[in-house]
């Protein structure tokens, strides 16, 4: 056997694992993204079809935030099974540092409906950052 023989037999052998990983991912990107949407009390893509930046900036940092975190889940994870519950985790602390944050400023939503840039950049900021906290947390 050759050595590209033995190159496309082994990864041809991790196709499905790839591919469920992936699907997987996104899924939960999917998910999440929808359920963030449903709690927020302000219509994040009808604002940005609008041309509103601040729901632009702040959904977009919130999934950064939340892939990142998803990345270091699959590469740690031993399954998808274990993906998948680690990956719900990160999703469940991301809702949860939108409350947070909304709690904090009180006027957030006004502040993202009204496209004040700076709500948007806080609120996508501090999304990313808890992705990267996340990060670090999930490295078990």
């Amino acid at each position: 056997m050759q050595p590209t023989d033995m190159f496309f037999d082994y990864t041809l052998a991790a196709l499905p694992d790839y591919l469920g990983f992936l699907g997987t991912m996104a899924a939960l990107i999917a998910v999440f993204t929808a359920i963030y949407q449903a709690i927020t009390p302000y219509r994040e893509i009808r604002l940005i079809r609008a041309g509103n930046r601040a729901a632009a900036i702040s959904l977009s940092g919130t999934i950064i935030g939340l892939a990142i975190a998803l990345n270091t889940v699959a590469a740690g994870a031993v399954s998808i099974l274990d993906m998948a519950l680690w990956g719900a985790i990160a999703c469940i602390s991301q809702l949860v540092v939108y409350l947070i944050v909304a709690r904090l400023l009180g006027d957030l939503s006004a502040g993202i409906e009204e496209d004040r840039i700076g709500y948007g950049i806080l609120l996508g900021g501090v999304s990313v950052a808890t992705g990267l906290v996340n990060a670090g947390a999930l490295t078990y």
